[in-house]
């Protein structure tokens, strides 16, 4: 008497078992290779954060890192100590006396293919963005990244206005992207024709960073500013 199922029940069975040691070893192999490749990757973004500081603050030569938390205003280094998630992280650029050139920090909002994210200066003098970099961006090639080389679109921060209301508790004017061509105020930014959806995406991106940041950062200008040496060991100079 023959049982012609037994050799079938036993060849799906080894196959279920060979099936689910590759799963499981390519599924160790992914999470290898996140662990070993994070590292590298955070580094440079880090790096590519600080360079970017010094192209956002015109004239700044060294920067410190900062946080605002629940109890106040904090220093502290990004290559030891990493900023909660509730934290306001943000960088302020000295020149080489030791002089309050700006503040820089990081925003990020929808575009069209992707979150954009981007560093964002603030100048306290006059209250206003003097430029942004983009950190991370996805857009379409030779549409959305006209908002890095369209002169007119860049030219919107030369003096964006963020300044706060006369309570301090928010942005007098919320910054907001209109259509190419209808700016009529200074805290505006007129679109790129052809690339709205991302130029709204900067717009929106600092808006919401400045409405959270600056608001909070007001009360400790003051003494951000009274800052006149950077001792190596805490400062990065401009590489």
């Amino acid at each position: 008497m023959t049982h012609p199922a037994a050799p079938e029940r036993a060849s799906s069975l080894s196959m279920i078992i060979t099936l689910g040691g590759v799963a499981m070893l390519s599924g160790l192999l992914v999470v290898l290779t996140w662990q070993l490749t994070l590292a590298p990757i955070q580094e440079n973004q880090r790096i590519m954060i600080e360079k970017a500081i010094f192209q956002v603050i015109p004239g700044a030569q060294q920067r410190r890192s900062y946080r605002l938390t629940d109890t106040g205003l904090e220093q502290f280094d990004p290559k030891v100590t990493k900023a909660k998630k509730t934290d306001l992280k943000f960088y302020a650029a000295y020149n080489n006396e030791g002089q309050l050139k700006g503040i820089a920090a990081e925003a990020a909002a929808q575009g069209y293919a992707d979150m954009v994210r981007l560093l964002y200066g603030y100048d306290p003098d006059c209250q206003c963005i003097r430029g942004f970099s983009i950190i991370k961006m996805t857009e379409t090639p030779g549409l959305g990244d006209k908002i890095l080389t369209d002169a007119a679109f860049l030219a919107n921060f030369d003096a964006l206005d963020a300044r706060l209301s006369d309570d301090k508790k928010s942005l007098k004017n919320a910054i907001v992207t209109v259509k190419h061509g209808s700016k009529k105020n200074l805290w505006e930014i007129d679109a790129i024709s052809g690339a709205t959806i991302t130029s709204k995406a900067v717009g929106k991106a600092i808006n919401q960073g400045a409405e959270k940041l600056l608001p909070k950062l007001s009360p400790y200008i003051e003494e951000l500013s009274q800052l006149q040496t950077l001792p190596t060991s805490q400062a990065e100079a401009k590489q």
